[in-house]
């Protein structure tokens, strides 16, 4: 059971799948979820990619402080990750709060991230967004983390899968197996305290292939959020997946894995190792 010690003395779990010499994808989750919430991209990328999922601290198998956690330390405890690896540069998926983490990485380490692909996210967080994520805090810490899965559960799927779905998002998310209310009420305050409106300034120094990625049904964060993403990042594609939730990686993970799998594949013909110059066409 692989880990690595951050900067600061967390350690952090990863684990890698798929095969060792193709090009590498690290996966990073979101809101109180850990690794094995990728499982479903992990198993489709297994053929053509080397995947690195890891647990974001306050979370999975990664230790809980009882500390402030900041999303900058998140994106270094994944750079960390890479460098435990033995990987320089990556593709890097991020999902909802891993979005935000992802779109850190790519600012702070451009020269280590391949392409990156934004899932259900945002880069900046509404009035009404951030007094959700406190209510859900706040019931994680007053009532458990069973009474906040019910309620966030609903924010992930369509209406038409909730029922279907439910049991899977609950071990999946793994908010009752492994995180303690503390260490979600930390992430949630770490979303909160980010610099949002620095963040969206900076998206146009982005350079990498990007692919912003959102589901039409999601309510969390919704197409408009996809579409600033889109709109600030000069290399950036949008793709909205029609009857998409935000957890649309698991509700339609057949479909969003051929999506995934396709923009890699692209992405990984242009890509041009740090140092190296691309070859010109005279």
């Amino acid at each position: 059971m692989p880990f690595v010690t951050a900067s600061d003395g967390v350690r952090i779990h990863y684990e890698v799948t798929g095969l060792t010499k193709r090009a590498p994808v690290l996966l990073v989750q979101g809101l109180g979820a850990e690794k094995n919430s990728w499982n479903p991209q992990r198993a489709a990328l297994a053929l053509k990619h080397r995947t690195i999922a890891l647990d974001n601290r306050g979370a999975g198998r990664s230790d809980k402080p009882s500390t402030q956690y900041t999303l900058e330390q998140m994106a270094d405890d994944a750079i960390a990750v890479l460098d435990a690896v033995g990987i320089d540069a990556a593709h890097v998926v991020g999902l909802s709060m891993g979005g935000a983490i992802s779109q850190i990485i790519a600012l702070k380490y451009p020269h280590r991230v391949r392409s990156l692909t934004l899932v259900a996210t945002a880069c900046r967080n509404h009035e009404w967004r951030e007094e959700l994520l406190a209510s859900w805090a706040d019931v994680a810490v007053t009532e458990g983390m069973g009474a906040m899965g019910k309620e966030a559960a609903r924010y992930m799927v369509g209406p038409r899968s909730f029922q279907r779905l439910l049991p899977a998002l609950t071990i999946m998310g793994s908010w009752r197996l492994f995180n303690p209310a503390h260490a979600f009420a930390s992430q949630v305050q770490a979303i909160l305290a980010t610099n949002d409106s620095e963040l969206s300034l900076e998206l146009s120094n982005i350079a990498c292939p990007t692919m912003v990625v959102v589901g039409n049904q999601d309510i969390l964060t919704p197409r408009g959020d996809a579409e600033e993403i889109a709109s600030l990042i000069p290399t950036a594609e949008l793709v909205v997946m029609s009857g998409g939730a935000h957890g649309l990686t698991l509700e339609k993970a057949f479909r969003f894995n051929r999506i995934l799998l396709d923009f890699l594949g692209r992405a990984e013909r242009v890509f041009v190792p740090h140092g190296h110059a691309a070859d010109v066409a005279i």
